[in-house]
Formats: structure tokens, C-alpha cells, sequence
């Protein structure tokens, strides 16, 4: 986890305050029209910087979608981890991979590579959405 320094202002409280609300990924476009919702004046690009700045601290994911746009989440798990994420519902999960890890390293060290890092996403259809398929 890389630690940045983070200026303390009312808007990135607000925007702090917002992601931990949000269960599911959301783009940063959909972030800003639900702070907009609910009142909030505050720019797109410091609602960009200020998703940046939490997936730098840790506070937050960030998985590119399908379509190649980020999308955002709050970050329940320290440390690393992977997701299970429902394309329907967009329900997540935060997963621990030993045998990714495992595979991961021993990939990098047969052919000669280190300082190596690996983001893993699963997509499929969690219980309750299968079901109504």
C-alpha cells in the first residue's frame, strides 16, 4: 500500500463519507450524479482525484470494466486481495488467493522477474441472480 498525503477538506470528507456507503463498483461519473443527488457542489475532477487518492491509501478498489471504464468501490479488506463480482447485481466479494500468490511468484521466478505485481477480477452471476436466470 502506498501512503499519500491527502489535504483534509469538507468535499473529500463528503466523497469519503459516500464510498463507504457504496457496496457495488461504480464509475466515477455515477459517483458524482449520487453526490450530486444528494446535494453536494463539488467538481468532477476532485471527485477523480479523490478516488485516486483512496485506492493509492487503500481505502478504495478500482477494476476496469468490460468496456475499459474504472469503476470504484469502498475497500473492505486490507492488504492484497482479489474480487468476485456478479455482472448482473454487481454484488462483490472480497477473495484471498493463496494459490494465485503461490502461482503468481512462482511464475515470476521462472523466468527471472521480481517486484512483480497481478490483479485478479472473477466475473460470473452470484446465487441470486442464477437463479432468476
Amino acid at each position: 500500500m502506498v501512503t499519500t498525503r491527502r489535504r483534509s477538506t469538507n468535499q473529500r470528507a463528503l466523497i469519503d463519507a459516500a464510498l463507504t456507503e457504496t457496496s457495488t463498483f461504480v464509475s466515477a461519473q455515477e459517483f458524482h450524479g449520487l453526490l450530486k443527488e444528494g446535494g453536494a457542489t463539488i467538481g468532477m475532477a476532485t471527485v477523480y482525484r479523490a478516488l485516486q487518492d483512496a485506492v493509492l491509501a487503500g481505502t478504495a478498489d478500482s477494476i476496469r470494466s468490460e468496456s475499459g471504464e474504472m469503476l470504484y468501490r469502498h475497500c473492505e479488506e486490507s492488504g492484497h486481495h482479489h474480487h468476485l463480482i456478479c455482472r448482473r447485481c454487481g454484488r462483490t466479494e472480497e477473495i484471498r488467493a493463496t494459490s494465485v500468490e503461490r502461482w503468481a511468484q512462482s511464475a515470476a521466478k521462472e523466468f527471472g522477474y521480481v517486484d512483480v505485481d497481478h490483479h485478479l477480477e472473477l466475473f460470473g452471476l452470484c446465487a441470486g441472480c442464477a437463479v432468476t436466470d
